[in-house]
């Protein structure tokens, strides 16, 4: 059953085309690799579908709602929720604390709720308490839970992002290079942890230059060139694909 419905989608900059006619379905309970060379589009097509940008035109259809052109925070809303290549985060905040700006239903975003029922406020805040001490824990970053975040490495600000996405409750996540940098320990741990979410339901869309990562996750993977789909099927197909293995100029990095 498709989750994510991405038709024909169209966007430029300043003339230029970089999505022209883009179109990706992505199925529930699975983990579908997006990928192409640098300039086919990937970015544009995530910032399209989260919101970040509104495409020229086209539609993206989430979980049976058309969401073309929603803003991001209510696209967020609805359960798709994205990360971006660079990590981001309250550099001088902790961990703990950068978790739990991402948990939904703040009391303290409602004067009324603080105020006039403040049991229920310290009810949610202890719900966010137990919420982000246990994707701590589950993503092995209880000991650099008090940090700042700007202490934290590469591979650990990642299962930070990561993290931060599961506070808001997600149906659907969007990953922009998640091993991207990070050392091979970590870049293994990343991958269990994106498995073990799928195994319990969730459902991932990713984009990923380290081939090796999407031959381990991916169910299925999309290839973009140029803007628009290139082809699709399973990481062996792709890797024995003429065309895929050209528009990557060359064969070396589908070895594996």
């Amino acid at each position: 059953m498709a989750l994510l419905e991405v038709r024909d989608l169209k966007r430029s900059y300043y003339g230029v085309q970089a999505l022209s006619g883009a179109n990706l379905t992505v199925e529930a309970g699975r983990i579908t690799g997006l990928i192409g060379p640098n300039g086919a589009g990937k970015t544009t097509l995530f910032n399209c579908v989260s919101g970040v940008v509104p495409p020229d035109s086209g539609t993206v259809v989430f979980d049976g709602r058309d969401i073309t052109g929603w803003t991001p925070h209510r696209i967020a809303e609805v359960g798709l929720i994205r990360t971006f290549q660079i990590a981001r985060g309250f550099p001088r905040l902790s961990v703990f604390e950068n978790l739990l700006l991402y948990g939904n239903d703040q009391p303290g975003e409602s004067v009324r709720t603080a105020v006039l029922s403040p049991g229920s406020a310290r009810r949610r805040e202890d719900e966010l308490v137990a919420r982000a001490t246990a994707i701590a824990r589950r993503l092995n970053l209880t000991r650099v839970l008090n940090d700042p975040a700007s202490a934290l490495s590469g591979g650990q600000k990642k299962l930070m992002e990561i993290g931060r996405v599961l506070m808001a409750e997600p149906k659907l996540i969007l990953l922009d290079e998640p091993v991207a940098g990070v050392n091979p320990t970590l870049t293994r741990e990343i991958a269990v942890q994106l498995r073990g979410l799928v195994n319990e339901g969730l459902t991932i869309l990713l984009i990923e230059h380290h081939m090796d990562t999407i031959a381990e996750l991916c169910d299925h993977v999309v290839v973009l060139a140029e803007g628009r789909n290139l082809a699709e099927g399973s990481f062996r197909e792709m890797a024995s694909n003429e065309a895929v293995q050209e528009a990557y100029m060359g064969r070396r990095q589908w070895a594996s």
